[in-house]
């Protein structure tokens, strides 16, 4: 098994950022539902003012190849998509359990 551990800043004001962020976990949220190997993703929208990071999902998926897959999947990318406007970093660790 493999935790997939991905965290995104975004870029424009407080409430641009939420909105984006919430409409993005939104569409993760569906995600098991639609990528087969997708075992399972929790997401969540950071509550602290004092922190730069906006998001944080964690997926868990059984191998380092279906995190490929599941990057590729057409519904990951339109979900990606959403922040694609508004994404000014991301930090990613995929770990073995």
């Amino acid at each position: 098994m493999v935790k997939h551990i991905v965290m995104f800043k975004l870029s424009g004001d407080a409430d641009f950022r939420l909105c984006k962020a919430r409409s993005f976990k939104d569409a993760l949220e569906a995600l098991p539902r639609q990528i087969e190997c997708l075992n399972a993703i929790e997401v969540g929208i950071n509550q602290n003012p004092n922190e730069c990071w906006d998001v944080v999902l964690t997926a868990v998926l059984e191998s380092i190849d279906d995190v490929d897959v599941y990057a590729k999947h057409p519904a990951h990318v339109a979900a990606a998509s959403i922040i694609s406007d508004c994404k000014a970093d991301r930090a990613c660790v995929d770990i073995q359990l």
